[in-house]
């Protein structure tokens, strides 16, 4: 399938672009610089300038499309902008979609247009699903309210399908070897304080997850996601001790509901992607973490190397002294040469 993916070269962007490639897809990123992503054909344009959706969408006419451009952190830039960006990119891109007739339209979304950002939130249930009220409490929330009724439009309105997916914080490759995430916390930083995870109310997921579910979206039949919304997250949450334990002191928006959440589970129900479209994350933090941890170790040194190393040790030989052996041999091989 031709997909294009808009945000290519964001954090989500740069996994879900080369994964769907790797998947076998012809993707087609854009954005304002490209990444270098392997197997991708990216394409610079800034889609906020008037009429550069329309005419590039129009021009590469593909299969599906997945918008991810736009404002991606809460507070980054100031309100009004945020707003208005983020709605009225949406918009452009998806009207150039619905133009080009492209066949399949997947808009991201967030958890955060729930509200849990206010002091005053509740939750209405735990777990948390699809039906669950929309209370933005901010202008990124209430941008990801507008585009998920911009999604509601299109469906309802043009032909072939469109939707949209709330994905959970996403953790790229590079972050479980450290790099910080969208925070500025590195993953351990945020196992280690529960309060930096309760923020986003211990949600999480891997960015190839997340291309995993775009897969499976645009795989799906038509009826089972046009118009539809679906939370995109981890099997657990990010944190040590279970949310059961936890949501008293650092989240008590959620309230006694949350005493049912047992062992590892999450916060936010994926059940919605798992019954209509089969998908279901593969990654958790404590492999990944695990895996990261064994490729930063140095790998062991040889039997060789062992073995020169026992023999330096009895013949009384020091490190420095066979490395100037070894180097004053060279010199004469050099001169001799």
């Amino acid at each position: 399938m031709r997909v294009v993916v808009t945000g290519s070269s964001g954090r989500l962007g740069r996994s879900l672009a080369t994964r769907l490639a790797a998947a076998g897809h012809e993707v087609t990123g854009l954005d304002r610089a490209p990444a270098g992503l392997d197997g991708v054909d990216e394409h610079t344009v800034d889609l906020a300038a008037a009429g550069a959706a329309a005419r590039t969408i129009g021009e590469l006419r593909p299969d599906a499309l997945v918008h991810l451009a736009g404002i991606a952190v809460p507070f980054s830039a100031p309100e009004r902008d945020i707003l208005l960006a983020n709605t009225a990119l949406a918009h452009d891109v998806l009207s150039a979609a619905a133009s080009a007739r492209v066949g399949r339209v997947l808009a991201a979304s967030s958890p955060t247009l729930i509200g849990y950002s206010s002091p005053a939130w509740r939750a209405a249930a735990v777990p948390i699903d699809e039906t669950h009220p929309i209370e933005p409490a901010n202008a990124y929330a209430l941008s990801k309210a507008v585009i998920e009724e911009t999604a509601r439009m299109f469906a309802r309105t043009a032909a072939g399908a469109y939707g949209f997916f709330r994905p959970c914080y996403v953790i790229s490759p590079e972050e479980w070897a450290g790099a910080p995430t969208q925070q500025g916390h590195t993953v351990a930083e945020r196992l280690a304080d529960p309060a930096l995870a309760a923020v986003s109310l211990f949600n999480y997921v891997d960015a190839r997850d997340v291309a995993g579910f775009v897969d499976a979206w645009l795989a799906a039949p038509a009826d089972a996601i046009d118009g539809e919304g679906f939370f995109v997250g981890a099997a657990d949450a990010l944190a040590e001790r279970p949310v059961a334990e936890l949501w008293r002191e650092f989240a008590p928006g959620l309230g006694a509901a949350a005493d049912a959440l047992e062992g590892t589970a999450p916060v936010f129900s994926i059940r919605k992607a798992a019954d209509r479209l089969g998908w279901r994350p593969t990654r958790d933090w404590r492999s990944e973490l695990a895996a990261a941890s064994a490729a930063a170790v140095p790998a062991a040194p040889s039997p060789s190397d062992a073995v020169r190393a026992e023999s330096d040790r009895s013949s009384g030989i020091t490190r420095r002294e066979r490395h100037q052996s070894a180097d004053t041999s060279a010199t004469k091989e050099t001169r001799t040469a």
